[in-house]
């Protein structure tokens, strides 16, 4: 896997913030993510994700993630998505709903 990302984060909220969006991506969950520019898309998290060393194009090393979404219906369509862009997940299946 590429280790490069374009935003890095090193500071303690920011890394706090990510792996808060994780325990919200479990494997197999129905979600709609909702991005920092407004957009939405959703798919089915095809495996947890995990904060990973990422280095920038300065070559400054620091904390992002990567969830992979899939659509069942459509079996081809797979999408990564950075998680520092995410705002929000919403929840379309009834296991993480009911827990939430």
């Amino acid at each position: 896997m590429d280790r490069q990302a374009e935003r890095v984060y090193t500071d303690q909220a920011s890394v706090l913030q990510l792996e808060s969006l994780i325990d919200q991506l479990p494997t197999d969950g129905h979600v709609v993510l909702v991005m920092k520019d407004g957009s939405s898309c959703d798919g089915v998290v095809s495996k947890r994700p995990n904060v990973q060393v990422f280095r920038d194009a300065d070559e400054h090393e620091g904390i992002n993630g990567r969830v992979q979404l899939q659509r069942p219906d459509v079996p081809e369509w797979s999408r990564h998505v950075w998680l520092d862009q995410v705002v929000r997940v919403e929840h379309l299946d009834s296991i993480m709903a009911s827990e939430s």
